[in-house]
C-alpha cells in the first residue's frame, strides 16, 4: 500500500517516507480558500501558498511586493479549507535575508496568525543562519535553490540556471548545506534535469522541481499556470491541464449576453 494513500493528513515525515518509499510528491500553489478546498479534496500532498501571489493574484511584475501581511492572508485563507494536505508558506521578500532574527519572527508570525505547516525561503549558504534560528523553534523549513525568483534582479533574468559547472557544483553543495542545516524538503528550479537528478540522489530529503526534469521526487506547478487562467505564461516547462481562461472567458460573456437580453433571470430564477 502506498503511504500516502494511508495517510489521514500529509506531514513532514510523511513526505521523507514517501522519498524513501518512491512514491513522487504532489505540490500545486493555492492562495484562497475556494482553490485550497479543491486542491485538498483531489489529494494533493503539499499546498505552497506562494510569494507568486504577488503575481498572479495581485497583478505585480516580480514575487518582490508582497508582504508578510499580505502572505499570512492567503495562507489564513487556505488553512480554512484543507484537511489533509501540508502547507507550506513562502516568506516574502525582505522578511528573512540577512538578518536570522528576523527570519525567526516573520516565522512565528505565519505558524501563529495563519496556521501553516512550515515555511519556504531561497537561497543556499547565504541563510543558513536563518534556516538554524527558524528550526530552533521547532519550524520546518522547505529550502528553495535554483531560479530563486526574489533574487531576479541579481540574474537578471528568468533563464535557466546552474548550465556552468562552477554554479552546479555549488548548488549540489548549497543542496547538501541544507539537509544537513534541518531542511525537510526542497525545491529546484528551472536548472538542467541532470543536475537535478544529481542532486535528488545525493541527499536524503525529498526534492520537488519546477522545470526540473523527472528525476526528482515531486513536482509543483502554480495552479493558475497549469489550469490556462494566466494564459501569457508558456514556459516549456509547463503542462496546462485546462484552458479555463477560454472557458471563463465564455462564461462571462454568456452572462453579459442573457442580461442585456433579459434572457437572466427567467421565470424560474425570481421569487
Amino acid at each position: 500500500m502506498s503511504v500516502h494513500k494511508e495517510v489521514k493528513k500529509i506531514t513532514t515525515h510523511v513526505l521523507q517516507e514517501m522519498k524513501n518509499n518512491g512514491e513522487k510528491i504532489a505540490m500545486l500553489t493555492g492562495y484562497d480558500f475556494s482553490m485550497a478546498k479543491i486542491l485538498d479534496k483531489a489529494g494533493i500532498d503539499i499546498i505552497l501558498v506562494g510569494d507568486s501571489a504577488s503575481n498572479v493574484m495581485a497583478g505585480h511584475e516580480t514575487t518582490l511586493p508582497i508582504t508578510l501581511d499580505q502572505m499570512i492572508y492567503h495562507a489564513s485563507s487556505v488553512i480554512r479549507a484543507i484537511n489533509r494536505a501540508l502547507v507550506v508558506v513562502d516568506l516574502p521578500f525582505g522578511s528573512y535575508q540577512g538578518d536570522s532574527k528576523q527570519a525567526l519572527t516573520s516565522s512565528i508570525r505565519i505558524m501563529k496568525e495563519s496556521g501553516g505547516h512550515a515555511v519556504k525561503l531561497e537561497g543556499g549558504q547565504e541563510v543558513v543562519e536563518s534556516i538554524k534560528r527558524i528550526l530552533s523553534a521547532g519550524i520546518p523549513v522547505m529550502g528553495h535553490l535554483g531560479l530563486t525568483p526574489q533574487s531576479i534582479y541579481k540574474f537578471g533574468t528568468y533563464t535557466v540556471r546552474a548550465k556552468e559547472e562552477e554554479e552546479a557544483a555549488q548548488l549540489i553543495r548549497d543542496a547538501k548545506l541544507l539537509e544537513e542545516t534541518g531542511c525537510f524538503a526542497l525545491v529546484l528550479e528551472k536548472i538542467p534535469a541532470k543536475l537535478a537528478q544529481e542532486v535528488a540522489t545525493s541527499i536524503n530529503i525529498p526534492v520537488i522541481g519546477i522545470g526540473a526534469g523527472n528525476g526528482v521526487d515531486g513536482q509543483v506547478l502554480v495552479s493558475h499556470d497549469m489550469l490556462g487562467i494566466n494564459n501569457e505564461f508558456n514556459p516549456r516547462f509547463l503542462r496546462k491541464y485546462h484552458n479555463l481562461y477560454e472557458e471563463m472567458l465564455g462564461a462571462f460573456e454568456s452572462y453579459i449576453t442573457d442580461v442585456r437580453s433579459s434572457d437572466f433571470p427567467n421565470e424560474k430564477e425570481q421569487y
